[in-house]
């Protein structure tokens, strides 16, 4: 894997499930937490601009990829380099890294947020299909995101105590963006692999070698796990508030919908 979250080996699977590397639960400081969004401001700017940008080289790659049966390369990296930026901007948002995203598309190797994606062969018939078959991964990955923001200014108000996110929340708030990660990267063409794990990964059969990530594999315990079911169950809820009690509840769903494919920060 290179700075840019972007790699091409000869001997890449047919199928990779993108990766999401985070160094841990770590101390934070607490002017940096209670200033969080107005200090990020910035960056929710920046990555605005670079979604406009995105959305627009996707339906290039779209059809590229029908032709080629998969993304030419200046697309690719282009597409990789904005899901790593906006994935650091979101992991910031979440409170699971103290470090200013850096503003470069180009991340640092000793960034604690890390991509890995891979670039491969793409099913022309699934990138033909793209829009339907990830409509029940946004889905679930919109109503996780949403359960968390719920709970965001108690998360923030808990981090802001201790210093630190606590192990089980670190968990499932890593759980929920490496999710949501993983759809913005099937949507984006940056990989064949359908998302999935929502719920962590199995343990490993022998233990996990290289750079100290504390989310490969992504291990969650029975209070994460709880945790992420109750982010889907909130996040249920206040959408159906939201739905039923607007009176064009069928348009705010369509574009509900629509929106969450790419959210960024």
């Amino acid at each position: 894997m290179t700075s840019t979250g972007w790699t091409l080996p000869s001997s890449a699977p047919v199928e990779w499930l993108p990766a999401l590397d985070i160094s841990g639960p770590d101390r934070q400081r607490r002017l940096t937490v209670l200033l969080r969004l107005l200090l990020l401001i910035p960056q929710y700017i920046v990555v605005f601009l670079l979604k406009i940008a995105a959305l627009v080289t996707v339906v290039i790659g779209w059809f590229a990829a029908l032709a080629l049966g998969r993304l030419p390369r200046a697309v690719h990296r282009f597409l990789a380099e904005y899901l790593g930026y906006a994935t650091r901007v979101n992991a910031a948002t979440m409170l699971l890294v103290d470090r200013y995203p850096p503003f470069t598309l180009d991340a640092p190797p000793d960034y604690p947020v890390q991509l890995e994606l891979r670039a491969g062969r793409l099913n022309r018939l699934a990138v033909f299909f793209r829009l339907p078959l990830i409509i029940p991964a946004v889905v679930v990955a919109s109503l996780a995101v949403s359960g968390w923001y719920l709970l965001a200014v108690f998360f923030w108000l808990l981090v802001l105590v201790l210093g630190r996110m606590p192990r089980p929340l670190f968990e499932a708030t890593a759980a929920t963006l490496r999710y949501e990660m993983r759809v913005n990267a099937y949507f984006l063409l940056l990989t064949s692999a359908y998302p999935k794990r929502l719920f962590g990964d199995e343990p490993p059969e022998a233990p996990p070698t290289g750079p100290h990530s504390a989310t490969r594999p992504l291990l969650l315990g029975g209070p994460a796990r709880f945790l992420v079911a109750l982010f889907l169950v909130l996040g249920l809820i206040g959408d159906l508030a939201t739905s039923f009690g607007s009176p064009h509840r069928e348009e705010n769903t369509e574009f509900h919908a629509a929106t969450a494919v790419v959210r960024a920060a």
